[in-house]
């Protein structure tokens, strides 16, 4: 019975010390930290760019009328 019970509490105790799967989680978390900033910063440039062109086309339409 002491067997079975000393065999029990290593297998639990493996099972909690396990790290397998803590560098799936760390990676998954680093790309999604990436896709917000890179969400983030493509709606300023786009509005940015959106300006830029408005400009160019305002200035365009000034010199060729």
């Amino acid at each position: 019975m002491n067997n079975l019970m000393l065999k029990m509490y290593f297998n639990l105790k493996n099972l909690v010390e396990r790290e397998e799967g803590q560098d799936l989680v760390e990676y998954a978390l680093v790309v999604a930290i990436i896709a917000l900033g890179a969400t983030a910063g493509m709606g300023l440039l786009a509005t940015e760019i959106n300006n830029a062109f408005k400009s160019i086309s305002g200035a365009l339409s000034t010199a060729l009328a």
